[in-house]
């Protein structure tokens, strides 16, 4: 990975069928069911993105998705295999898989503020993702470079009269059967409909080869999507729960971050960089507000206050967020920082 260059993420989007016979077990079980499969999931939350989304309504043969995003192939299989193996999973199949990864795209959209952004994965809290695996015609390979780039900037522009429909799209060259897994956030299921009905007269669009199945996938928390799947109700239970937390989640343990290390977690679509200076844990966004840079790959002044971007030199106080010198100019994030039981939690 050359300098200045942020790693790449592994994408995957994981969909799932229950079996209906698991609605005939008894309350209990269902709930006690229900809150293993959430804890489990919810275990994965500091390893890696985790979006879910409920397919329940719009689609036959799937019921669940997550959305999820990770450094390592290793973490996504050990998520899959831990789902499999509680009680909940005996009854769960696997009827689609797609595997992607981020990568800069290879033509210019000089006015595309977001285009820089899109190694990594930010998901927006649209209501909707729409997402198909794709795939263009070897004839769209052999245009020459200019043409093609012609073609993808009519793609964009109508795009752009779209606002509130944001794309993301990932490789799967060598890793999948599809090309590229594109998916549309949105609010309006119509806003879309009209995009993709202006997309199919594009020039571009001649040199598609598959772009189905289509999945039309409803955002929410990961006990709303349980429930969506039918059997007892466990949602208001887990808010509860939620609230007597307070809101921390379970990033790291103690000895995974000694003195003047430091570390990416994750809680849910946030990445956060996680730091020990002596003996003081701090946690702000991973992302730098300037060049994108993980901070988590940065270092900390000697004064255990000034944190430093690893690309352009940005400066911000680890203690607010706040930018302190450099090109930076708006602040990061900070999280809330607790240490309970031999874990570190951010909230």
């Amino acid at each position: 990975m050359a300098s200045g260059e942020e790693k790449r993420q592994l994408v995957r989007y994981l969909f799932l069928k229950l079996d209906p016979l698991w609605r005939r077990l008894s309350v209990e079980k269902q709930i006690d069911q229900k809150v293993e499969l959430a804890d489990t999931i919810r275990g994965f939350q500091a390893k890696c993105l985790l979006r879910s989304y409920s397919t329940m309504g719009t689609r036959g043969d799937c019921d669940l998705m997550l959305w999820q995003a990770a450094e390592e192939l290793e973490t996504l299989q050990a998520l899959e295999t831990a789902i499999f193996s509680t009680r909940m999973g005996a009854y769960l199949t696997t009827p689609y898989s797609y595997l992607a990864m981020t990568k800069r795209s290879i033509y210019d959209f000089p006015d595309d503020a977001e285009h820089d952004e899109r190694i990594t994965v930010r998901p927006q809290d649209s209501k909707y993702l729409f997402l198909y695996p794709f795939v263009k015609t070897r004839a769209w390979y052999k245009l020459p470079h200019a043409q093609r780039q012609e073609m993808m900037g009519e793609h964009v522009r109508v795009g752009r009269e779209y606002p509130d429909i944001r794309i993301n799209t990932a490789y799967s060259f060598g890793l999948d059967d599809q090309e590229f897994m594109v998916g549309f956030e949105g609010d309006d299921p119509g806003d879309f409909l009209d995009l993709v009905m202006e997309l199919r007269e594009s020039d571009a669009s001649a040199y598609t080869l598959q772009d189905t199945p289509i999945f039309s996938c409803i955002q929410m928390s990961l006990w709303d999507v349980l429930d969506s799947l039918g059997g007892a109700s466990v949602s208001e239970l887990a808010r509860a729960a939620e609230r007597d937390s307070q809101g921390f989640v379970a990033v790291a343990a103690l000895d995974e971050l000694p003195p003047g290390a430091s570390k990416r977690v994750y809680n849910g679509a946030d990445a956060i960089a996680l730091f020990n200076v002596d003996g003081t844990y701090h946690a702000v966004s991973d992302r730098c507000s300037h060049g994108r840079a993980s901070l988590s790959e940065g270092s900390v002044d000697g004064d255990g206050c000034t944190l430093n971007c690893p690309w352009h030199g940005g400066k911000f106080d680890i203690r607010t967020g706040e930018p302190v010198d450099g090109p930076v100019r708006v602040g990061i994030r900070k999280y809330r920082v607790k240490v309970e039981e031999g874990r570190i939690l951010v909230g």
